[in-house]
């Protein structure tokens, strides 16, 4: 502050100001107006939601009752729903899951769509024997089979055959007995759903020959025949597999097949 003279003889005072002290006003100024242009940099953080909560729940299957009906539905679960944890109970026929309430529901939903019983097919097999050109009669086999489960049926005998190996130390023979099939054997498994069926089948017939082999005169010779083809089907329409010359005679065999869904 300084007193200055005036031109009436009277003093007046004047305010003198620094020059740091407006500098330092003008920074805080400054700053004061730039915290009002970017109101935003002073907002909070917005929280992040915690995610669900996850439980654990076993599934009990009923109609899968094997280890690979068990790990399809498994792995179709872990297919669809990558972020639940799928784990298999082969000895409880069940499967653990563990995600949050609404993964769980849709696992419930599906297994139950997959969880289904098999298929039962009914395959009736027409055997019809020719004799130069006559036929002379023919034999009806029934089988029932589940839907991708092989069905075995066979009719026959079964013949010892000797095989044996010379002893070099006794300068004996020592023999052992095997047994053969000798007769009907078919094998079947049906597959896909009952508008497209597929059967995958074996036929095979054979019998004894009346010569000795010429090697060891002990083992018979055996005559065989098969079939083994994986035909198309349709429901209670009948389907011709194949037809077999007998050898040895003029005979041949016509063989068909019917399929019908049981259950």
């Amino acid at each position: 502050m300084r007193w200055n003279r005036s031109e009436n003889g009277r003093y007046a005072t004047r305010l003198v100001v620094p020059s740091a002290l407006c500098a330092l006003a003008f920074v805080v100024f400054a700053l004061h107006a730039g915290a009002q242009t970017s109101p935003a940099s002073s907002q909070p953080c917005e929280a992040r939601p915690a995610p669900p909560p996850e439980t654990v729940q076993t599934i009990f299957l009923k109609n899968a009752t094997e280890p690979n009906d068990l790990n399809d539905i498994a792995t179709d679960l872990r297919n669809a729903m990558p972020r639940m944890r799928v784990f298999v109970v082969q000895w409880q026929n069940a499967i653990t899951v563990r995600g949050t309430e609404e993964d769980l529901a849709t696992a419930q939903k599906l297994v139950a769509d997959l969880d289904q019983p098999r298929k039962l097919y009914r395959l009736t097999y027409t055997i019809t024997n020719f004799e130069e050109g006559k036929r002379i009669g023919s034999e009806h086999y029934v089988l029932l089979a589940a839907a991708g489960m092989r069905t075995v049926f066979k009719e026959g005998s079964r013949v010892p055959i000797v095989t044996g190996m010379r002893d070099k130390e006794t300068a004996g023979q020592s023999s052992q007995v095997q047994y053969q099939d000798i007769g009907l054997s078919i094998d079947a498994t049906v597959t896909g759903s009952p508008e497209n069926l597929m059967l995958h089948t074996k036929i095979e017939q054979s019998s004894l020959a009346g010569e000795k082999s010429a090697t060891t005169p002990a083992d018979p010779v055996v005559r065989q025949t098969v079939l083994d083809g994986s035909p198309q089907l349709a429901q209670n329409k009948s389907a011709v597999l194949g037809s077999l010359d007998i050898p040895g005679t003029m005979r041949h065999q016509e063989i068909e097949v019917v399929v019908e869904l049981v259950r």
